[in-house]
């Protein structure tokens, strides 16, 4: 939910006046190193997002219009998204699939039949009413058994319901579905010929037959959720007759032009919805009822506990004129300013989106998700060539899927104490504690049931996408939250058995070992001494003890190939510490000398920027709340967004506007370098190529659909360690000096179709990728791809915004002294021109940087690869830009940290 506001439920008795901004985080400044690696163990861990099913609730529904239902529900993408080809999903895209549908329906049966029976007519089929049904048969054909006698029943209804019935609970469905919706306002005319009848067939009221399944009890669930639970009968959508009774569900409908209106007749005012809203209630509380002759008695009861305590000396008064407004607002509210309005039932509801999650094995799922199947079949492109296989007993028993629901709503439970209300009290922490002791034992029961089936059913990796579905996945996370609870309270024995149960399995995320593996090693080198019997020993030996016994936890860390390559840099310090603390002699330490990270070399360029004077437009370049701070800067005309312009004098005609990137690299392209500003581009193309085989190979539930560019689990924890052989392989060849023949082959068997693969651009030439290969040292190579392989998903972000390379013919440029100097020539041009400290000759004004070392200039003539982070003056490294520099150093990849300086200034 990172991103998206999160509606506090009523219990809170939150305003929603203040929004109270989640404090950030602050580490005391003497805080021991160890135990501030210890907290970021778990506090920087991004939590997976949390599920759509208890998000959806949205109190006004007409801050959208029609066009809304074009736009995705969610800025999220479900594996399913990652999976297929980015296509257009707007309402061109839509009508091209009308037209499609429409001479796809031709051609089978005949125009003469299809315009008899009218079904190719726009209004007869849409592309909604077809993902939303290609979704529910392919699950009650393949895994009906998860549903009982009365939602048979129901989709059985379903069925039965007219095509414009269809239409309109499919794109309420896609809209926010517990809001309720106007019906003067729905649109839909071009669909729907007949809308009052559409409305009236949902609002029916349909028979169920009585359900035999069982009520089931889950582990720290407080109760089951109010709505849901099917009755003995049941409509598709809601009437607001019925059920919109009280003022504040009934304002909550109001624009902000009719709430205006509304309070002026009420007398009351305010400085925006909120406060108007207020007002109005407040008002109808206290105000008496003279001149509303026609308010009945039985409305004024039904709405008096609407009020709270606003009524509580009202209510003493039993004089016959002092009655409350509610029921008049209520009934002027929905006859006079919106007409009748329709919500999607609880029930109905919560059980589509239980097929949504079978169909798409996931928690999530947006309207791109629902169309994108059918879109990516009539977008002309070329897949590659996979098995597709769809298992059906991901969920074993109807009880294996209601108690997964039943995890994910406690797991959202515990990710908003820990989470989305900023730091928790230590009442929420007991909260969270008590959670996962009542969840512990039945984690650990599934955790057996799990192990028996990997050990005899599973072939190796089959079930590692399929545990993601299982309540285990979830309760697994929980643990871990645990843990963190644990420690956050100083329950540092306890934490430490749950930290040595998580690692004992190997089933469920598998990308957080590291993580437990430092935590581990933390509490053994400081806390266990002093927790655990000494056994004779002194209080000396007894921390030498367990200091050794820390030393082995962290190799075997480092030993344990499901540990992601970004936690070996802290096992390794940790490693020649305690080595060093227990004396361990020289010749038996560890050496790391090979992997030792470096600070990236920096270097400033300097460059002609380009500012806006005041009288200039910027073309959308600044925000006008950036114009209007306080600027600090040198150069008084300089904006202080990180966006800036500068001129390129390598362009064509010289001294075009560019971004700092565009400078930067022209004038590592005087130095000799090839390159690209492609940020993670270039590393995913590559990856695409180098292990292209891997993954499309044959996995069981990771192709679904004919039309993916990669499998399902390529952006979760379970894609490495399902295929752990074949990569280690790949990354063996690769080291091996192998990565060109791979490139070769793969490019002369895909290129001429084109072929549909993740993070693969073609526009890439195929020499350019041969020279990189060559001019790559191999182990590099094989270690960036292994860092992709662990987290496709994580590591997306944050690669060094330049990518630059040396063909091998190039000969390294001679090495000058630290105190040679940047001569100057003014040439026949008489404009300067910079000579690099690595001996290139800059042409004309190109930008000009600061003399670097010796060591730092012998490493730069020598690296035939280089990365370069380019950073303007405003602009700071993000936490995951870090990360690939460290990853990129500790692979022995050559990186600069370039700054951009404004040696001249030109007002435009």
């Amino acid at each position: 939910m990172r991103g998206r506001l999160i509606q506090h439920p009523k219990s809170t008795n939150f305003d929603g006046d203040k929004l109270e901004q989640r404090p950030l985080k602050r580490l005391k400044k003497t805080e021991d190193e160890d135990e501030l690696l210890g907290r970021l163990a778990f506090d920087t861990e991004v939590p997976p997002s949390s599920p759509n099913i208890t998000a959806r609730n949205v109190p006004n529904s007409d801050a959208e219009s029609d066009n809304d239902d074009l736009q995705p529900t969610t800025e999220r993408q479900t594996d399913l998204e990652f999976a297929l080809p980015p296509v257009k999903s707007d309402r061109e895209a839509i009508e091209e699939y009308e037209a499609f549908r429409a001479a796809e329906e031709v051609v089978d049966g005949g125009i003469v039949g299809r315009l008899g029976q009218r079904k190719w007519i726009k209004g007869k089929s849409s592309i909604y009413v077809d993902a939303f049904n290609l979704a529910l048969e392919t699950v009650l054909g393949e895994e009906g058994h998860l549903f009982d006698e009365a939602e048979m029943t129901l989709f059985g209804c379903w069925r039965a319901l007219s095509y414009e019935a269809q239409y309109l609970y499919v794109r309420l469905f896609l809209r926010k579905t517990s809001a309720w919706h106007r019906i003067n306002r729905l649109g839909y005319h071009g669909d729907i010929a007949d809308l009052e009848t559409a409305i009236t067939d949902l609002q029916e009221s349909r028979l169920l037959p009585e359900s035999t399944a069982e009520q089931q009890d889950n582990p720290g669930e407080l109760a089951p959720p109010e709505g849901p639970t099917l009755g003995s009968s049941f409509t598709f959508a809601d009437r607001s007759e019925e059920h919109i009774t009280t003022l504040e569900e009934a304002s909550s409908l109001l624009l902000l032009d009719e709430l205006k209106g509304l309070a002026k007749e009420a007398k009351v005012t305010g400085k925006n919805k909120t406060e108007l809203l207020k007002a109005l209630r407040r008002a109808s509380g206290k105000q008496t009822g003279l001149g509303w002759a026609s308010l009945k008695r039985s409305d004024t009861a039904d709405t008096t506990a609407s009020t709270g305590s606003i009524m509580e000396d009202e209510s003493r008064d039993s004089s016959p004129h002092r009655e409350n407004r509610d029921a008049h607002f209520v009934r002027k509210i929905m006859s006079d300013t919106t007409g009748s309005c329709i919500r999607l039932s609880v029930a109905p509801l919560k059980l589509f989106e239980r097929v949504h999650l079978v169909f798409y094995r996931s928690t999530e799922w947006t309207e791109k998700s629902l169309t994108t199947i059918i879109l990516a079949r009539i977008s002309r492109r070329n897949f590659p060539e996979y098995i597709v296989s769809r298992s059906a007993d991901i969920f074993s028993s109807r009880s294996s899927l209601l108690e997964f629901e039943a995890a994910v709503r406690t797991q959202y439970r515990i990710d908003t104490i820990l989470e989305f209300n900023g730091n928790p009290n230590r009442d929420g922490l007991q909260q969270v504690l008590d959670i996962f002791e009542e969840v512990q034992p039945r984690w650990r029961v599934l955790l057996r049931e799990e192990q028996r089936k990997e050990d005899s059913i599973y072939e190796i990796g089959e079930g590692a996408y399929l545990r993601r579905l299982s309540p285990a996945w979830v309760y697994t996370r929980i643990m871990h939250k645990g843990a963190y609870v644990l420690g956050k309270l100083r329950h540092h024995a306890e934490e430490h058995a749950i930290l040595t149960e998580l690692l004992q399995q190997r089933l469920f995320h598998a990308s957080r070992r590291g993580s437990w593996y430092q935590r581990k090693a933390l509490l053994e080198e400081h806390y266990k001494a002093t927790l655990e019997p000494k056994e004779g020993r002194s209080d000396e030996a007894q921390k030498k003890h367990w200091k050794r016994i820390a030393l082995r936890t962290c190799e075997n860390g480092l030993q344990d190939q499901e540990v992601h390559l970004i936690y070996h840099y802290d096992l390794q310090k940790r490693i020649l510490k305690l080595e060093k603390q227990l004396k361990v002699p020289k010749r038996l330490q560890h050496d790391f000398s090979h992997v030792k990270l470096a600070k990236p070399v920096e270097r400033v360029v300097y460059g002609t920027q380009v500012v806006r004077g005041p009288d200039t437009p910027d073309n959308g370049r600044r925000s006008s709340s950036a114009q209007g701070r306080r600027n600090s800067s040198p150069h008084p005309l300089r904006g202080r967004s990180t966006k800036t312009t500068w001129l390129d004098p390598a362009s064509s005609p010289p001294n075009q506007e560019c971004s700092v990137e565009a400078m930067c690299l022209s004038y590592y392209r005087a130095l000799g370098y090839k390159g690209f500003h492609a940020e993670g581009g270039i590393l995913r193309t590559l990856f695409a190529y180098l292990f292209y085989d891997v993954l499309f190979a044959y996995l069981p539930n990771v192709f679904q659909t004919p039309y993916q560019t990669c499998p399902l689990d390529l952006h979760t924890d379970a894609f490495y360690p399902s295929r752990l052989s074949e990569i280690n392989t790949r990354c063996a060849e690769i080291a091996n000096g192998e990565a060109g023949a791979i490139v070769r082959r793969v490019w002369e068997e895909q290129a001429e179709r084109r072929t549909c693969v993740v993070g693969l651009d073609w526009a890439f030439d195929v020499e350019d990728l041969l020279e990189i290969v060559q001019a790559w040292e191999g182990e590099a190579l094989a270690t960036v791809c292994k860092v992709l392989a662990q987290e496709y998903g994580q590591r997306g972000g944050g690669v060094p915004d330049l990518f630059l390379w040396r063909p091998p013919s190039t000969t390294a440029l001679p090495v000058f002294p630290a105190t040679t100097p940047a001569t100057l020539d003014t040439g026949s041009t008489g404009i300067p021109a910079a000579t690099d400290p690595a001996g290139a000759q800059l042409p004309g004004n190109a930008p000009k940087a600061e003399v670097p070392t010796p060591s730092e200039s012998r490493q730069r003539s020598e690296a035939r690869v280089l990365f370069a982070e380019v950073k303007s003056e405003n602009d700071r490294l993000s936490d995951t830009q870090r990360l690939w520099l460290s990853v990129l150093g500790g692979a022995g990849i050559a990186v600069e940290l370039c700054r951009a300086e404004a040696s001249e200034v030109v007002v435009r």
